[in-house]
């Protein structure tokens, strides 16, 4: 293990906090721990990021990578609380399914939409295990900040590519793996992680545990292209009036402004 993974930073949805612990990952293991994290504390500690945000000054209103969704059939992978297949849903889409690895997710899913006069097909599921969705099915499989909690991102994507017709769209987003490694500190930013070190660790948030893994760009891009996918943008730049947004004062606005905090790809298979 690497013997700095104790100093990684933590960051999920921009929120710094808690100690890392490196571990031997099991997958069995990883998906019981942040099951239950998301069944019990996970949205009161970290929220949910949902559609149009992509994650931290990334929007799709100013992106515009879905485009018409009109009659489109659409699978949400990591459905959270389904905002996101709220936002859709508003905008005509033919067909909304849903994925999450946690039940109370699909429960508070099940709800959102039935209070907004929406309905999804809905699966509780780890994203890398077969569960039933159709293939050669979807125009648009997509994920908002949850792909990054996959315990196998090469098997995810071969799935999500068989879920796809030819030349559907897959579109995600995820913490910026250089965000990762940065944290502000005395008007500076520091590295506290290796870009490199993608180990798995734990952090404990209050009293509740999750288990994640910095991934590099690379490893994302060179898995697209091995499940099939060509890419055909990729967006890690801040939106500036979302910046301006932000309290002038936060740290995390001014760390925005000099290095990338989120990114998001569109690819399409092949």
């Amino acid at each position: 293990m690497d013997k700095n993974s104790a100093y990684r930073t933590n960051i999920i949805g921009g929120s710094e906090a808690g100690v890392a612990v490196s571990i031997d990952m099991s997958t069995h293991e990883v998906h019981r721990t942040n099951s239950l994290f998301w069944d019990t504390a996970g949205n009161t500690l970290l929220g949910a990021t949902s559609l149009p945000l992509y994650g931290a000054f990334v929007s799709e209103d100013k992106c515009r990578l879905f485009g018409d969704v009109a009659g489109k059939k659409m699978l949400e992978i990591g459905c959270g609380s389904g905002q996101s297949l709220q936002y859709h849903g508003e905008r005509n889409a033919g067909e909304l399914w849903g994925m999450d690895l946690a039940e109370n997710q699909i429960e508070q899913t099940q709800k959102h939409l039935a209070a907004s006069g929406l309905s999804a097909k809905l699966i509780c599921s780890p994203m890398e295990e077969e569960c039933g969705i159709p293939q050669d099915y979807f125009d648009f499989v997509y994920s908002i900040y949850a792909i990054g909690w996959t315990t196998d991102l090469e098997g995810t994507f071969k799935r999500i590519a068989s879920y796809l017709k030819k030349d559907g769209v897959f579109i995600f987003s995820w913490s910026h793996p250089i965000h990762k490694c940065v944290v502000a500190e005395n008007d500076r930013l520091a590295f506290k992680k290796c870009y490199f070190d993608e180990s798995w660790y734990s952090v404990v948030l209050e009293e509740s545990t999750l288990t994640l893994s910095d991934r590099k760009l690379s490893t994302y891009i060179n898995e697209l292209a091995k499940a099939g996918f060509v890419i055909e943008q990729m967006i890690e730049e801040s939106d500036p009036d979302l910046l301006q947004s932000r309290d002038k004062n936060s740290d995390f606005a001014e760390k925005a402004k000099m290095l990338p905090v989120t990114f998001v790809f569109k690819a399409r298979k092949r």
